[in-house]
């Protein structure tokens, strides 16, 4: 009788994600401002938002696997993780980065520029969506069907230069009826529009939103990695 050898299972390709930085800092925006938190920030984003802070994660960075990830997270001993980019759904990778996130323990956030979709997104993730104004550039990138899948404790961000973004990001929460299903955060772009001015408005118009400042700026200033 001949014996046939069976063929060696073919091996799964670990999953990997293009990293240009993970450190510890203070979360600056949202509702856990103030909170210590581990930043896994993603290489590349397809927009080119025209008051983008973190251009410098468009290029570069370096391929890690996702078990020296979850590692080099866990060596801070911090509960809070978020992951953002650039524009972190850009790569595959993530969502299973997201989900073992979770699995370890974490309370994890996802920063998004909401262009991309979220349905795939593990559940246990709240969802951060940064809904691109018309001074940014890449206002009809938005995917406003990702509004229909918020769940509670997801949050909505406007960033703001100018009045015009501040009307435009008003009729638009409203239109939606955003506030009924997520936090909405209006947040001025730093060095752009005047965080006072902006609280004015808010307080005429009676807006049931949340301003935002970008408490790590004030902190630290414009500094990678912080």
């Amino acid at each position: 009788m001949t014996v046939h050898a069976q063929a060696a299972p073919a091996k799964v390709p670990a999953v990997r994600l293009k990293i240009t930085e993970i450190f510890h800092s203070i979360q600056g925006e949202g509702l856990t401002a103030g909170v210590p938190t581990v930043f896994v920030r993603l290489t590349g984003c397809p927009l080119r938002c025209s008051y983008c802070d973190t251009a410098y994660a468009f290029t570069g960075g370096e391929y890690v696997e996702l078990p020296a990830i979850l590692s080099r997270v866990a060596a801070f001993a911090t509960s809070h993780v978020t992951v953002t980019g650039g524009e972190p759904l850009a790569q595959a990778g993530c969502l299973e980065l997201l989900s073992a996130l979770c699995d370890a323990g974490h309370q994890v956030s996802l920063e998004t520029s909401g262009a991309l979709d979220v349905a795939p997104v593990d559940r246990r993730v709240v969802r951060v969506l940064d809904l691109k104004t018309p001074s940014s550039g890449e206002c009809a990138r938005n995917l406003y069907a990702n509004l229909d899948l918020l769940q509670s404790g997801d949050q909505v961000k406007f960033v703001l230069t100018d009045r015009a973004d501040y009307d435009w990001a008003v009729e638009t929460a409203r239109r939606y009826d955003i506030a009924s299903r997520a936090c909405v955060l209006f947040s001025p772009a730093f060095g752009l529009l005047d965080a006072a001015t902006l609280a004015d408005w808010m307080l005429a118009d009676r807006l049931p939103f949340r301003l935002q400042l970008q408490l790590h700026k004030l902190l630290w200033g414009e500094v990678p990695g912080r």
